[in-house]
This record gives C-alpha cells, structure tokens and sequence, in this order.
C-alpha cells in the first residue's frame, strides 16, 4: 500500500471512487434520484477545483494498492478562525473492497501528519447521521462529538454530527 499526494492525473479515478462509494455508502440515506444523478465527470469537476481552490489551502491523499490502482481518497483543507488554523476532513472514501485492511486509519494518519506539519493541531469531520459506520469509525479514533447540522440533498432533509481531534497527533501512530 502507497499513500501520496493526489495530483491532477488522478481526478478521474477519485472521482469514480467518490460516485462508486456514494452509491453504496449512502442508498437509503439520501434520495435514490439524487444518488442517479451523481456523474463522475461532475465528480472530476469538484475535486479539480477542490485540489486547485487558491482561496483555501487544500489537499488530497490517495492510496494505492500494490498493482498502482487508487483504492480509496481523503480531502482535507485548513480554516483560519479568528486567527487560529483548524484542519477540517472534507472526504474519506475507500472502494468497498478494500474496506477492512486500515486503509481508512492510514489515511488519517498521512492527513494528520500534513496538518501538524502546517501548524495545525486539531482536525473536524462531518458525517451523517445515519451513516452509522461512518461515525463509529471516527469515535474508534478518538473523534468528540462536536455538533450538528442539517443538509439538503434533492427535497430531503439530513443530519449531519461533526467529530473533532483537539491534538491530530494522537492520529500519526496509525500511519504504521
């Protein structure tokens, strides 16, 4: 297994994974139609520009298997507020067949390890509410219950619970 930052030649493989892993993660949490709709060349579109946003200091991790085939991402993104820089999750998607092999917790790492490597000490995520592997998977790692939001997908209502890390390097010891 090979993490490493994601460049532009991988937007199409995450984007698959992202529309792959939506379809599956999230059928019977949101609309079925919202989840037809879901395009990887939308996908390609929203990772692009969320690996190209100047306006934010983002990044991405890709995770390759030993064939070089990219089994799953994280997105993640640094906030300053009130002068203070945050880390923020913004995506962790592993094909479902790679699901079981702590590609998730090495991806936590590596995301960790850059954010301490930026300053950044802590770290949120937010996950939906009834994605209850999801949320365990982050209270495994030591995720505190933050608090919550709604979101909208189609005319559907959905709750969100967001998790954080007061100290990210209580996550790096996951990299090995």
């Amino acid at each position: 297994m090979n993490i490493r930052l994601a460049t532009s030649n991988d937007m199409k493989a995450i984007a698959k994974i992202y529309v792959d892993t939506w379809r599956t993660t999230y059928a019977g949490l949101v609309p079925d139609v919202y989840l037809e709709q879901l395009s990887v060349q939308q996908a390609e579109q929203k990772w692009t520009q969320f690996l190209n946003d100047s306006s934010q200091d983002t990044f991405l991790y890709v995770v390759l298997n030993e064939k070089g085939m990219i089994m799953g991402f994280a997105a993640a993104q640094i906030h300053t507020i009130d002068g203070v820089r945050k880390g923020e999750l913004s995506a962790l998607y592993i094909l479902p067949e790679a699901h079981g092999l702590g590609i998730g917790k090495k991806l936590m790492a590596t995301v960790s390890l850059h954010f301490l490597k930026a300053e950044v000490f802590s770290m949120m995520v937010w996950v939906m509410k009834k994605n209850e592997p999801g949320r365990a998977f982050y209270k495994r790692l030591g995720g505190k219950y933050l608090g919550h939001r709604e979101s909208r997908f189609g005319n559907v209502m959905v709750e969100d619970e967001a998790y954080e890390w007061l100290d990210v390097a209580t996550l790096v010891h996951y990299q090995n």
